[in-house]
């Protein structure tokens, strides 16, 4: 028996006033515009139904949910009927019966009557169908023109085509259209010869489809099946979980036979994704039973030996040992750690912990350090509190939308539809990227401007938006009045006319008129919302840009209701939340200030230990540190630093002086090549705990999976500490919840049987807020009143030259995520074999380069070799990679230049050379460097 599906209404929800009828001699009470299909459904009615899902709008073809409706001729279909105060409806009359077994047989007198082995068995809704009008036979026979020979497409790695078994219902092609926004399915040629395609492709795989799954999610056949599912057979039970890819964060249904994974099937019920998923999240979680798992602890003594399988007894104890000598002769400042952003809040809370009272140090960082450290600096200057304001539904009341150094599509598609879908009912888009990326244009959504300023100029640009509303009377000036203070200083400042778009034109490279032109369009276009990514963080003006972004925000009145916001699109699963655990060496748990007397104490009553009140090092200091003799021992948490970091070949001189590196993670990462110890880790599926997504939504991760190690990663955590002196065990990651809220105001409210009875809540979740806050600064700020900033424009120190003339941004694709630990052991590979380097036609003519030539890229700081690839997505001067291959290691070349508040690495301006190339695809590497693998 397959495992329950989820409630489908057959129509979307409205919300309208109250309208009531009678349905089958029941009173039905629900909103206008309600649907008599739903009405009907939620009052525990159920009509029969094939082309309509809840998912979609009412499309009105299969025509079996035909009903009788009082004083109406006719039977009309009540999927497409709107409910009507009074309205008197039949569902089930001998008519209705007669008129849906007809419909039924026509459905299968051209289908496969293969029931007993398809894989839908048990699981298909036209069976089920067929079950409930009660049909016994068909009069039609099964001879004649028909469909059962199609050829099947299994092309696409994940889901097979059958059309043998397709009925045409069409909800294939509308949830490419409406949930995706993709339109790469279609319905080709018309009556009988009427067949789902997908678009002018032969297959799948050669088609615009992009895995998605919202296609094989609303097939009511088998026509569209998951192979995992062909392969296998159906689930049996379901475990609720949560994605562990990007910061979206993505509620899933781990559906299971026993204790293996056959299926992710994304939840309706997710207050982020709302039944919608990509093809990482939907697809690709192979990797948690890849071969090249390491699910046992190693040691050794030097980085030149071979590696040694042991107990996490002797583990612990070696690594407790090499810690505590360090410290003896090097002094306590010795050690420190890095937490993950992949890891749950409970783990991260764990670790920092470890460090803080176990080794009895500040230097914890984690890796939001390299990406949205400027983020946390910016709007908890201006706004009070490091997170965004908004949550992703806010963007369906937005009228005016600018992204800005950001690309949804590929980083964050499941926002990125939703979004798509709000500017194909109408909202206007700004874009603000050196590339073209897909939102500039694409399957009925096209920007009303693609500001395509050059790499480094963020801070400029953002003064010359804000100078326009400014000079230009266009600011809300009732809002500033009474929301905000400084304003006075920063509008001389902004106001001055080395701000004008005309005056930065030659910073910025964006024509003066079209950023004017902009400004007010984002200022009078109504509800004016904020998104961005790393191309703002990942900047040495990172800090001064976001501050940037909320000067522009609050002096437009752009803050505190839906629609608006300033909203970071945050890359990793738990990048939120590994901030919100005390992960930066400056801050304990909420963004208090370990320097702080009265929050230090609070910490060192519940945790029984002596807490230093000095910031420790950040993950840059800590790699100077130890490459000056200084800093000895890291503890690394999920994180290939050896890849993902800047300059590369100071991380690896950093890491090789180490006398004592660990690494906790799934695999033999680049990191792990030069560690002492390796502590295997936990999948998403077998943790137990939480994530923090973007919008700051706190969601439970259950494990489906006891995990594989032997033990959670939070317990490691606490062997390793007691092993180093410091007593610390809990019974369950629910217990640790319990500390996180007992220790951090704004996670008061927070625990796991309010996340298992609400589904999920976004912080501050406290007394004043029991259900959470989906708006921040509603009536005021968190600082009381939001403060405007001076943000000066500072140019890079790095600059293009007659040696390097070229400047590398760099990026993420769709089916690869963040170092490919993860995607490059699925079958995403199929698309992303490999990084490329994408070239403008001009500067690849002028350097004699093709399409697909092998190309060296070269830095001050070192070189690679690359496929290129000719793109005029990109203006000439600049060139663009993505970094998810090791083999490649595109940070070689990346510099040392970084955000002057954070230390965020400049990953977005790197000067470089390209020319051809005869060596192979690898990476420069220092003399000796052991391999990872």
């Amino acid at each position: 028996m397959a495992c329950a599906r989820q409630p489908d209404h057959g129509t979307p929800a409205r919300d309208g006033a109250p309208v009531t009828l009678t349905i089958d001699g029941a009173r039905v009470t629900v909103p206008a515009g309600t649907s008599v299909m739903r009405a009907a459904s939620e009052a525990g009615i159920s009509i029969p139904k094939l082309c309509a899902t809840d998912s979609l709008e009412a499309f009105g073809s299969c025509r079996l949910c035909l009903v009788e409706i009082e004083g109406r001729k006719g039977t009309p279909a009540s999927c497409t009927t709107p409910v009507a105060d009074g309205m008197v409806v039949a569902t089930r009359t001998d008519r209705l019966a007669s008129l849906r077994r007809g419909v039924m047989e026509l459905y299968i007198s051209d289908h496969p009557l293969d029931c007993l082995t398809c894989a839908a068995n048990g699981d298909c809704e036209l069976q089920d169908m067929a079950g409930v009008v009660g049909l016994r036979a068909v009069r039609y026979g099964m001879d004649g023109a028909n469909h059962l020979a199609a050829e099947k497409d299994a092309s696409n790695p994940y889901f097979t085509f059958d059309p043998s078994k397709c009925i045409v219902c069409s909800r294939c092609v509308r949830a490419c259209e409406e949930t995706q926004g993709t339109f790469a399915l279609t319905i080709d040629g018309r009556g009988f010869a009427s067949t789902v395609a997908a678009g002018m492709a032969e297959a799948f795989m050669d088609s615009e489809c992009v895995s998605c799954g919202a296609c094989v999610q609303a097939c009511p056949t088998a026509t569209l099946m998951e192979k995992s599912v062909i392969e296998k057979g159906l689930p049996e039970h379901v475990v609720e979980t949560t994605c562990a890819y990007c910061g979206v964060g993505c509620s899933f249904r781990a559906e299971m036979q026993g204790t293996e994974v056959v299926r992710m099937v994304p939840s309706k019920d997710g207050g982020a994704n709302e039944g919608h998923s990509c093809v990482k999240g939907r697809f690709a979680w192979g990797y948690a039973t890849h071969a090249d798992r390491v699910t046992t602890p190693l040691i050794r003594e030097r980085i030149t030996d071979p590696w040694r399988a042991v107990s996490w007894e002797e583990a612990i104890a070696f690594t407790a040992r090499r810690f505590r000598d360090i410290q003896a002769r090097h002094g306590r400042g010795a050690v420190g750690g890095i937490t993950s952003s992949r890891c749950t809040n409970e783990e991260v809370f764990a670790v920092q912990k470890m460090i803080r009272a176990g080794f009895g140090v500040n230097n914890v960082d984690t890796c939001a350090r390299v990406c949205h450290s400027p983020t946390g600096y910016g709007l908890k200057q201006t706004f009070g509190t490091s997170a965004g304001t908004q949550d992703f539904k806010s963007v369906e009341s937005a009228d005016v939308v600018m992204v800005i150094g950001a690309n949804p599509t590929d980083g964050h598609p499941v926002f990125a539809s939703r979004l798509k879908k709000r500017l194909r009912q109408g909202a206007r888009l700004i874009v603000v990227d050196p590339r073209r990326i897909d939102l500039v244009r694409g399957p009925h959504v096209q920007a009303d401007f693609h500001l395509q300023l050059r790499p480094g100029a963020n801070v400029a640009f953002i003064n010359a938006m804000a100078h326009v509303v400014v000079t230009e009377g266009l600011a809300d000036r009732a809002f500033m009045a009474e929301r905000c203070e400084d304003m006075d200083a920063w509008e001389a400042f902004i106001a001055e006319p080395r701000h004008a778009p005309e005056a930065v034109e030659e910073i910025t490279g964006i024509p003066g008129a079209d950023l004017r032109a902009a400004a007010r369009m984002f200022a009078t276009g109504g509800n004016a919302a904020i998104y961005y990514g790393l191309g703002v963080t990942e900047h040495s003006q990172g800090s001064t840009m976001v501050m940037g972004m909320a000067n522009l925000a609050m002096a437009t009145g752009n803050i505190g209701r839906p629609g608006v916001g300033v909203n970071p699109l945050r890359g990793q699963n738990n990048v939120q939340g590994s901030c919100d655990m005390g992960s930066f060496p400056h801050e304990f748990t909420g963004y208090r200030h370990v320097s702080d007397d009265t929050v230090r104490a609070q910490f060192e009553t519940l945790w029984r230990a002596d807490l230093d009140p000095e910031p420790g090092l950040r993950i840059p200091n800590m790699f100077d540190s130890a490459v000056a003799g200084t800093f000895k021992g890291l503890f690394v948490q999920g994180e290939d630093v050896a890849q993902s970091d800047p300059n590369t070949r100071h991380v690896h001189a950093a890491l090789g002086a180490l006398e004592c590196l660990v690494v906790q993670d799934l695999f033999l990462n680049e990191t792990a090549a030069f560690a002492h110890v390796f502590l295997p880790g936990t999948s998403f599926l077998e943790k137990d705990g939480t994530f923090t997504n973007a919008e700051r939504r706190i969601n439970r991760v259950r494990p489906a999976l006891a995990p594989v190690p032997g033990k959670h990663e939070w317990q490691v955590a606490c062997e390793l500490a007691t092993a180093m002196g410091y007593p610390m065990s809990y019974g369950s990651a629910a217990e640790i919840m319990d500390e996180i809220a007992a220790l951090t105001p704004t996670f008061a409210g927070v625990s796991f049987e309010r996340l298992d009875r609400l589904g999920s809540v976004q912080w501050p979740c406290n007394d004043a807020a029991p259900a959470g806050t989906p708006v921040m600064h509603v009536d005021g700020f968190v600082r009381g009143k939001g403060r405007f900033m001076v943000t000066e424009f500072v140019a890079t120190e790095e600059r293009a030259s007659r040696f390097f003339p070229l400047i590398l941004t760099t990026g993420r694709i769709l089916t690869q995520y963040n170092v490919g630990a993860q995607t490059r052991r699925t079958e995403n590979s199929r698309w992303h074999a490999e990084d490329l380097l994408d070239i403008h036609p001009h500067d690849a003519e002028q350097r004699g380069i093709r399409d697909g030539d092998r190309v060296s890229l070269a830095s001050r700081m070192g070189a690679t070799t690359l496929r290129a690839r000719l793109s005029d997505r990109m203006p000439q001067g600049v060139v663009y990679t993505t970094f998810h291959h090791p083999v490649t290691g595109a940070n070689v070349v990346t510099t040392d230049y970084s955000d002057w508040a954070t230390n965020c690495p400049e990953y977005k301006v790197t000067a470089v050379q390209v020319a051809l190339s005869n060596q192979p695809a690898t990476p420069a590497e220092p003399a000796g460097a052991p391999a990872a693998e």
